[in-house]
Formats: C-alpha cells, structure tokens, sequence
C-alpha cells in the first residue's frame, strides 16, 4: 500500500493550492509555510471592524468578519479561484476549516444553531457542479459541529456576474433574488450567514434582508476574504 501511494505521488505529485510547491509527507491542501503566512484579518475578535462598519444602518448583523485578506495574485486568491473555477473542492474544506478555527475563539460567535451558505441559482450550481459557499461551510461544520441547514434559503433569479459592477449596480443585480423555505426551525436561532468574498456586501445584504423576515433570528456572517487592508 505504502509503495502503491509513493507510485501515486510520483506520477500525481500532490502540490500546495495556494504556492504550488510540492507537499511534504503530513501535509494536506496547503503547504506549512503558506499555512503560516496567509494574511489573516482577525476581524472575528473586533466587533466593531471594517466589514461591520459598512452594514451599519443598513442591515442588523450580530458579527461580520472575513477570515483572509483578498489581493489580486495572491495567495488566498488562488485558493479562491481553484474552489470557484477549476473544481478544487479541497480548497473549500481547508477554508472553512480556517473560519471554524477562529470563530470557535470568538465570543460574538457562540451559540450558533445553523449554518447557512449563501446559495447559487440552480443553473449556476449545475454548470460549476457544486455551491462554493457550501464547501466553505462543509468545513466550518466540521470543525465547530454546528449542522447546515439545508434548503433553507434559495436563489429564485438567475443573476448576471457581480465582476466589475458598482456597488449600486451590484445591489440592483441582487436585489430580491432570495426565498425562504421551510424556515419555521430558524425562528429564534442563531444562524451564521457564509459566502466566499466580501467586496461591496450587496449579496449579503440581500440574503440578510430574506433571513430578516424570520422572526426573533440573529445573523452572524463569515466569508474566506475580503480586500487587503
């Protein structure tokens, strides 16, 4: 077995997702270094952050964070981009095992009852094979053991690609585009919102104001990432 998977290795080398250098023995999806170096926010220990900042006035989350800088080229970008675009699911796991990691140390994240990824139209999902957010959140359910609820919140409007829109046209494009289904067991619940990045908020916002119709329902959010400090 052990000669088989040194065959295996050497004909399919396994590399780190985020620098591409060969894995060592014992290491999984990210290299040690990489591991160590991505850019890391910390916002989940700062109520008062930047990303919670922008939603002030407009929508009553108990907690926004994101768990990495985003940058162009970087690293976490390529992680990223290898989840969304070249089915590297892997990459999800390992993301939302980061999140858990850190919300399980901070205090305005205890208590969650769900997890709810920010869900693709079915179109979309049918063409990638899969909703990147609930990768994400397979992983953060892993390491906090807290269940995803499933089916909870749809996409009911196929949508055209945020990518290079304004915030305001961002918002037009999202507007109303969630449903809630079957949403009786989120009342009272604490339930932590998940996408992959946060840029202008727009998508958040729209999935919060659907949640929002639930009554007595506290949302926290957690992405992989937004834009460098």
């Amino acid at each position: 077995m052990k000669l088989l998977k040194s065959l295996l290795n050497l004909l399919f080398p396994r590399v780190c997702a985020a620098c591409g250098t060969l894995l060592l023995e014992g290491e999984d999806t990210v290299c040690t270094t990489c591991r160590f170096l991505l850019p890391k926010t910390g916002y989940e220990l700062h109520p008062d952050n930047p990303l919670a900042q922008m939603f002030y006035g407009q929508m009553s989350f108990n907690a926004v964070t994101a768990e990495f800088f985003f940058s162009k080229t970087g690293k976490v970008q390529h992680l990223v981009h290898g989840l969304k675009y070249h089915g590297c699911r892997e990459n999800g796991i390992f993301l939302g095992q980061e999140i858990g990691k850190s919300l399980l140390k901070a205090p305005n994240y205890q208590g969650i009852d769900f997890i709810i990824p920010v869900p693709l139209h079915p179109k979309k999902e049918k063409i990638r094979g899969y909703n990147q957010s609930h990768v994400i959140a397979e992983g953060i359910s892993e390491i906090m053991n807290v269940p995803i609820a499933e089916k909870r919140l749809e996409r009911s409007v196929f949508t055209a690609t945020q990518t290079k829109k304004s915030r305001d046209e961002r918002w037009e494009n999202v507007k109303d585009i969630f449903e809630l289904k079957n949403a009786e067991k989120l009342r009272n619940r604490h339930v932590l919102l998940v996408d992959d990045v946060l840029t202008t908020g727009a998508t958040l916002m729209s999935a919060g104001k659907a949640l929002m119709r639930v009554e007595g329902i506290k949302i926290s959010v957690a992405t992989v990432a937004c834009a460098g400090n």
